[in-house]
């Protein structure tokens, strides 16, 4: 029952925190900074080209985009010329980064588009990612902002026909942005999602640079949390960009899952603890498996859970998905319970074919 209340209260919290986000946002400024534009590419994905035609079709008024691949006969390589070709006014530039020798290669990408972009201000993002045409006008408004350093945006997933992966989908449009959102309003932002963000090379060379992050697995939630313990401003956009998560079936769903779920636990240890407040519809069984009595409690609470998952996914994220199959949201809650409790046994992981060691600060043990 006290657990239960708890999660109540925070479902509250929930509703609130993303009424004072839909009321944030920076004015426009008089003028943009020049911006370089980073996007590892690897495999060709359903939806990798019209995500990368997304960055050419910005209205923002001088930016360039630089692309790697780990080798030229990566199909990624044959969509980014075709979509260059089809934007000869954007500057672009593809890079072959090689293969790299370190668990992250999204961060090998990265240090190898680095030293080739022309500006100081620097936005990355990844390959799975979809932006609306104001989307960096609204990213680097906010970035220009006294004292902010980095801007990190939320996202609306996008999950494939299958089960698992529209089950995934309704999970970070809910509970994931509520716990986003939760945090931000009581904290402030101590960590960043790393889809899309964006920072200054300044600012990155603050916290040791991209080498620094090379042996981290949540490389993006170091950046942000590092920024923000050096004194500087952290941002959650109003830009939400679109992610599409793919297609996976259960075993590799679960296996993503839980890789995730045991990152979190080494990089936020209290946080992870705390999120037990956010399983309302599992507290909600056990408390009416444990006291059949109290089980008018329970359907309240259950209430205050669609009410803090209709704030996110509809209120904020104005998420079709979640209209469509919100049948499949207690399926979901289940899921992320069990990975969660999952999440406190273990500590290696499988990424990308290799079997890793997570340390207790959340980096590989190489």
């Amino acid at each position: 029952m006290a657990l239960l209340s708890g999660s109540v209260v925070y479902c509250v919290l929930v509703v609130i925190a993303a009424a004072r986000y839909l009321h944030s946002g920076a004015r426009r400024p008089a003028s943009f900074p020049p911006v370089s534009v980073l996007r590892p590419l690897a495999g060709a994905e359903d939806n990798t080209e019209a995500n990368l035609r997304s960055l050419f079709e910005q209205r923002y008024p001088d930016f360039e985009i630089l692309l790697s691949v780990h080798d030229e006969s990566d199909p990624a390589a044959a969509i980014a010329h075709r979509v260059m070709a089809a934007y000869p006014h954007i500057p672009s530039r593809l890079i072959v980064a090689g293969v790299s020798p370190f668990p992250n290669a999204k961060v090998w990408s990265l240090r190898a588009l680095l030293p080739e972009a022309r500006h100081e201000t620097i936005v990355m993002t990844d390959s799975d990612i979809r932006i609306e045409p104001d989307g960096f006008g609204i990213i680097l408004a906010e970035l220009v902002q006294p004292n902010v350093a980095l801007v990190t945006c939320p996202y609306r997933a996008t999950g494939g026909p299958r089960v698992w992966s529209m089950v995934e989908a309704l999970g970070l449009n809910t509970e994931f942005l509520g716990g986003m959102l939760t945090a931000r309003m009581l904290g402030g932002m101590d960590f960043a999602i790393g889809c899309t963000i964006a920072t200054r090379r300044a600012n990155l060379a603050a916290i040791g640079g991209l080498e620094n992050l090379q042996r981290y697995l949540a490389e993006d939630f170091m950046m942000g949390s590092l920024t923000h313990q050096h004194g500087k401003t952290v941002v959650l956009s109003r830009c939400i960009i679109e992610h599409h998560i793919g297609n996976d079936g259960f075993l590799k769903n679960w296996k993503h899952r839980l890789r995730w779920a045991r990152s979190t636990r080494r990089s936020r240890r209290i946080g992870y603890l705390g999120e037990l407040f956010t399983k309302t519809t599992a507290l909600a069984i056990a408390l009416w498996i444990a006291a059949p009595g109290a089980w008018g409690f329970a359907v309240l609470a259950l209430m205050f859970r669609a009410g803090a998952q209709w704030a996110t996914a509809i209120w904020v994220l104005n998420d079709p998905l979640v209209s469509r199959y919100w049948w499949l949201l207690p399926l979901e809650d289940v899921a992320s319970f069990v990975t969660w409790v999952l999440g406190f046994f273990g500590k290696t992981i499988v990424w990308r074919g290799r079997k890793l060691v997570l340390a207790k600060d959340g980096s590989f043990e190489m």
